[in-house]
C-alpha cells in the first residue's frame, strides 16, 4: 500500500483534475499557463502509475472514462479538503465549516430539498452542503462506501436491499395539483373526479407517488390522459407552467410552486401522501448536521401552509 501510494503523484493528480474540470486539454493549459505536451505527458504518467486510462478522445475532445470519472470525484474530494487546509492555516472562512454530502434522487423536488436542508442554513455551525443527484441505486451503492452522509429520498430502502442503512422518518404531507388558470378553471369543479379525461403531466413509474397516484385513480375510477411523464420534477413543473396539464406536487409546498411556476392550486388529494426520509448507514444519528435535519421535519416542516 505504501509503495503504491509513493508511486502516486499529486501535482500528475492535480493536472488531470484541471483538464477533467475545464473539459479540455487547451482550457486547462490556459488556466495553468503551461503547454499542451506538459500536461499530456503528466496525465500519461499518472494512468501509468494507475494502471487505467483516464480520458477517452471523442472528435477533437475528451471525454472521461469510467476510472476517470472515479478519480476525478476523489480528486474533487482531495483538493477541497487541500483548499479547506489553507483556508484554516489562512485564518479563512472555508476552515471554519463543517461539511455535508447529500445524496438526492433525480425526481425528488427541489422545494422539497430546500425545505428539508433549510435549517442548516441558520444553525450555529456553519455547514458545507455538497449536494449530488442520481438515481436511488446509485446513491444506495455509494453510501454502501461512505461517499454520502445522507440519502434524502421519498422511498424507504427496502429489507432487501443488502447495504447497512436505515431509514429516518422525516414526515409526510397530502398531494396538490396545480396548473395554469386555464385548466384549473376548467377542473376545479368536482375536484377530484374531474381529472376523469383530464391531461396530466406525471412522475415515471419507477417513483413511489406515481404508483400511489395510479393505485387512487384506479380505486377511484378515475381515467386521465397521460400528456407526458418526467423522471425530474423541475421538468414537470416547467411543462406544467406551459399549460400542457395539470401536475403534482406536494402539498408542503403549494404556495412556493404557485408563486414560483406563475400557476394555479386546483385541488388537494389527501389520500395520497408524499413520505420523506434521511437514510443513513447509522442506526442511531451521530451527525449533528443529519440530526438538524431530522429535527427539523418533525418540527412541521411539511406542515400545509
Amino acid at each position: 500500500m505504501v509503495e503504491n501510494l509513493q508511486q502516486l503523484n499529486y501535482l500528475h493528480l492535480f493536472y488531470f483534475w484541471n483538464v477533467a474540470r475545464e473539459g479540455s486539454m487547451t482550457a486547462a493549459c490556459e488556466r495553468l499557463h503551461v503547454t499542451q505536451p506538459t500536461i499530456s505527458t503528466l496525465i500519461r504518467k499518472l494512468e501509468q502509475a494507475l494502471g487505467l486510462k483516464l480520458f477517452d478522445r471523442v472528435g477533437r475532445g475528451l471525454r472521461l472514462t469510467k476510472a476517470g470519472h472515479t478519480v476525478f470525484e476523489y480528486a474533487e474530494e482531495i483538493f477541497s479538503l487541500g483548499r479547506a487546509l489553507l483556508g484554516s492555516l489562512n485564518g479563512g472562512a472555508i476552515g471554519n465549516s463543517d461539511k455535508l454530502v447529500v445524496g438526492l434522487p433525480n425526481i425528488l423536488p427541489k422545494l422539497i430539498t430546500y425545505r428539508l436542508l433549510e435549517p442548516l442554513l441558520h444553525g450555529p455551525q456553519r455547514i458545507q452542503l455538497i449536494c449530488h443527484e442520481a438515481s436511488i441505486n446509485e446513491l444506495i451503492a455509494d453510501l454502501a462506501v461512505h461517499r454520502y452522509d445522507v440519502i434524502i429520498s421519498d422511498l424507504p430502502i427496502a429489507p432487501s436491499v443488502r447495504v447497512k442503512s436505515f431509514n429516518h422518518p422525516l414526515g409526510e404531507c397530502a398531494i396538490a395539483f396545480c396548473g395554469v388558470k386555464k385548466l384549473a378553471d376548467r377542473y376545479r369543479r368536482g375536484f377530484p373526479d374531474s381529472l376523469d379525461g383530464a391531461p396530466l403531466l406525471l412522475p415515471t413509474t419507477s417513483t413511489d407517488l406515481r404508483r400511489s397516484l395510479d393505485r387512487w385513480f384506479d380505486d377511484r375510477g378515475i381515467r386521465p390522459w397521460l400528456a407526458a411523464e418526467f423522471d425530474d420534477s423541475a421538468l414537470m413543473k416547467e411543462f406544467g407552467k406551459g399549460g400542457l396539464g395539470l401536475f403534482p406536487i406536494p402539498a408542503a409546498v403549494v404556495q412556493e410552486v404557485v408563486e414560483q411556476y406563475s400557476v394555479v392550486h386546483v385541488g388537494t388529494v389527501e389520500a395520497v401522501r408524499a413520505r420523506y426520509y434521511a437514510i443513513t448507514t447509522e442506526r442511531k444519528l451521530k451527525n449533528p448536521a443529519v440530526v438538524a435535519i431530522v429535527e427539523g421535519a418533525r418540527h412541521g416542516l411539511l406542515e400545509l401552509p
